[in-house]
């Protein structure tokens, strides 16, 4: 009863130890320290802290089960325990001894999850000893010391009952200087026992996956050469695939598994590309050469060969975060066409590295967390099949056991449901062997537990771990499947017959609302902003592959890159992901600059029409065209261009070339006037920034415009005398015919009216008394001036 009231750090006061001493003496027996006692919390095995508390009880010493095997025993085995044992008391543990304790078969899968969290020696529920020679003892435990044991015990010496999951515990019990007159369990380490002797009458089927998925490692950028050589972000690609990294050992081990394989295309593009010459970013940001083509040779000979005959589901391309796209870019342009790029392209990068074809039935959202919006978008791509957790679509309270999982959810659309237990089973640090051992147990555990909830019931189960195993987590998945291969409780089965399996009638199908999609979940999705940045890249592409004429040197590596910006890798990374979204737009800005126009300081005219020239320089690595050069006058009163206040014309540049496009100028005065050139594509769009640049006109001069004003005044004195002469002519009355000297009067030749010589009456005849009076007056009979037309 002390013990249940003491906390770490504390001591009792010394009235309370004599009374403590002195009740002892008076029961004549010695106390049960820690017989009763509250749950204490449960002592991190991350690192040993030699005497930093004065710890007692159950918690005075750390043990550590670092190995059990066999996992799973049949009758006849001999169950071997090793581990260690830490004295984390500041007093000396003596007369001390490990033990294997079997407890209870447990009745459910609650009473495995309850009995794995519960901390400190429970008499009663923590079983007895399996005592004599089966223990290991230690004459003395110092403060902060380790010592190694390991014991084996054949199996029927556990005296196991029924089929079914047992607890067992590995305990120390011995004395200290505190309490030396009696011996009591100072620490003890709690794990399960799965035990099926017999086949069951039917076994569960289990769907394994196993996630070949990796980070984004390529950028957009790839080099100005005819093998447009890939840029690398850096080389930890290389560090994965390598003999002994995280990717290596998932296909090494999975070679040996009956899993089913999902591949993010994006992993296998990658390591495809290093297969060939490419580039890797230094520190400084600079491209140097990569030396890691047999590396990725290798990784991608060792995956052909471990997936042969195996069922492999693919993701789409990059392995886009589909609860960031539903909450966050369903409403964005752009964003769900490039979630369907990323499907269609994603079998064709599969078949075409793997030489095997893939499901492309299943959509996998992060964590396996659904809302109906998830749901809607998944298919919207072509996804008929959705990969949910059990955590998600949760069971009735009231079913005793664990359905299949299949279950419709309508729309033609299956949830294929994962046993969330089971998934998480991996997760934390499993580098510790004590983690991995306790790990594979609770996991073998859970597995027979579900066989043995219904026998008669046969059903099928999906496990889907975290979506980057580290290389501990694979090794550890892997011991537990390998424990399942005598197929005793479990057989294994491939995704998509899980997924075809009869739905259970009794099974939840309801969708969850999306208010209760997991806050911590939410907070790590792609923001809206990001979405945004991405349609504003894509509109900039669609501008720029317009005017190429090799547009698939572009889109492809760009489509690629903005794929990626959606990967469901950034959770978690909002930094980084940001950061690549940035790099993406800056690289797409920089080629689009490489087509521009060249500045223009000034430009001067030499007369009152001319040619202004406007160079145009393409320095990518291939031919642009579609694009017009427009030339506009600010002031098209003083200036035209062309025939109005601009002109454009057409624009063909090859690779690596500049052309100078010249356009017709009329100026109309002097000084200078400022004209703008922009370059268009056919569609009438901006392409890149415009030039501004004055042209001065300076040949306009005063001596043209007197030359100018001469003309004017010549012509003005032309009509001035043409109209004195008519009106002269007009001014002479009908006798007025003569000459002064009398000449004139009789017959003879004359001019004609239109000027010419020859015969015709006198102008003015003898006139009859009948003739009617003119109704014009008689006109002049004067020679007209030289060069001059009469006209009548």
């Amino acid at each position: 009863m002390a013990e249940a009231a003491q906390f770490p750090g504390t001591r009792p006061s010394p009235a309370r130890r004599w009374l403590r001493r002195a009740a002892a003496l008076t029961a004549g027996v010695p106390l049960l320290a820690g017989l009763v006692q509250l749950p204490a919390a449960h002592a991190s095995t991350g690192s040993v802290k030699a005497a930093t508390s004065d710890v007692t009880g159950s918690r005075t010493v750390d043990v550590s089960v670092d190995s059990l095997t066999p996992a799973a025993p049949v009758p006849g085995d001999t169950l071997t325990v090793s581990g260690s044992v830490t004295n984390k008391s500041k007093k000396q543990v003596t007369d001390a001894h490990v033990a294997l304790r079997v407890g209870p078969m447990l009745s459910g899968r609650s009473a495995i999850d309850n009995a794995a969290h519960r901390s400190g020696y429970t008499p009663g529920a923590d079983g007895t000893e399996v005592g004599g020679k089966y223990t290991e003892k230690f004459a003395k435990l110092a403060p902060g010391i380790t010592q190694k044991f390991s014991m084996t015990i054949p199996v029927k010496q556990l005296q196991l009952g029924s089929d079914g999951v047992y607890q067992i515990g590995v305990s120390l019990a011995g004395r200290t200087t505190a309490a030396p007159w009696q011996e009591q369990v100072l620490g003890i380490k709690r794990t399960f026992l799965p035990w099926q002797s017999e086949p069951t009458a039917r076994q569960t089927r289990t769907s394994y996956l196993w996630p070949l998925i990796s980070t984004t490692h390529l950028t957009a950028e790839n080099a100005s050469d005819e093998q447009q050589t890939p840029l690398f972000e850096n080389d930890s690609l290389a560090q994965e695939i390598t003999p002994g990294g995280r990717l290596e050992r998932l296909v090494t081990l999975g070679k040996d598994l009956d899993i089913t394989w999902v591949v993010d295309p994006d992993l296998l593009a990658s390591v495809d590309a290093m297969t060939g010459s490419y580039n890797v970013q230094n520190a400084k940001g600079k491209p140097t050469p990569g030396r890691n083509q047999d590396v990725a040779k290798q990784f991608l000979k060792s995956l052909t060969e471990a997936v042969k005959g195996k069922k492999i589901v693919t993701l789409p391309f990059a392995d886009p975060d589909l609860a960031s796209i539903a909450q966050n870019g369903r409403n964005v342009s752009g964003s769900l066409s490039n979630l369907k790029d990323a499907t269609q392209v994603a079998p064709v990068t599969v078949q075409t590295i793997l030489h095997v074809r893939p499901s492309t039935d299943f959509a996998w959202p992060v964590e396996g967390a659904i809302d109906p919006s998830i749901v809607d978008v998944a298919t919207s791509a072509g996804a008929r099949k959705v990969i949910a957790g059990s955590d998600s679509v949760q069971e009735s309270a009231s079913l005793p056991y664990t359905p299949s999982a299949a279950r419709p959810i309508g729309g033609g659309t299956t949830a294929v449901v994962s046993d969330s237990r089971l998934s998480n089973a991996f997760k934390g640090d499993m580098t510790r062997a004590e983690n991995s051992t306790l790990a594979v147990q609770a996991f073998l555990a859970q597995s027979l537990m579900i066989t043995r909830q219904d026998e008669e019931r046969q059903r099928s189960i999906v496990v889907a771990p975290q979506r980057m195993p580290t290389a501990s987590q694979a090794e550890t998945m892997a011991t537990a499947l390998h424990a399942l291969d005598d197929e005793r409780w479990s057989l294994p089965q491939s995704l998509d017959s899980a997924a075809d399996t009869k739905p259970d009638p009794d099974a939840a199908t309801r969708v969850p609302g999306a208010g209760s999609y997991p806050a911590a979940l939410r907070k790590q999705a792609l923001p809206h902003a990001a979405f945004e940045a991405i349609r504003g890249t894509q509109e900039k592409l669609d501008g720029f592959k317009a005017v190429l004429d090799a547009p698939k040197r572009v889109v492809t590596p760009f489509g690629r890159a903005m794929e990626r910006e959606t990967s469901t890798s950034w959770r978690g990374r909002p930094v980084e992901a940001d950061r690549y979204r940035q790099s993406v737009t800056s690289y797409l800005n920089e080629l689009t600059r490489q087509v521009q126009l060249i500045e223009k300081t000034e430009a001067k005219l030499s007369g009152r029409s001319a040619t202004i020239p406007v160079t145009v320089q393409n320095n990518l690595f291939q031919g642009v065209r579609h694009l017009r050069l427009r030339l506009t006058s600010t002031n098209p009163t003083r200036l035209k261009i062309g025939d109005g206040p601009y002109s454009e014309q057409p624009v063909k540049i090859s690779s690596g070339h500049s052309q100078s496009v010249k356009f017709t100028t009329n100026a109309n005065a002097n000084g200078p006037v400022t004209v703008k050139a922009q370059l268009y594509t056919e569609d009438g769009q901006a392409y890149g920034s415009p030039i501004l640049f004055d042209v001065k006109v300076t040949e306009v001069t005063i001596t043209v415009m007197f030359v100018i004003a001469g003309g004017v005044l010549l012509l003005v004195l032309a009509g001035l005398r043409m109209y004195t002469q008519r009106k002269r002519a007009a001014s002479r009355g009908p006798g007025d015919g003569g000459t002064d000297d009398g000449e004139g009067a009789g017959p003879g030749p004359g001019p004609r009216p239109d000027g010419e010589a020859g015969p015709g009456p006198a102008p003015d005849g003898p006139k009859q008394p009948s003739d009617p009076a003119p109704d014009t007056e008689p006109e002049s009979t004067e020679a007209s001036g030289t060069g001059e037309r009469v006209d009548r």
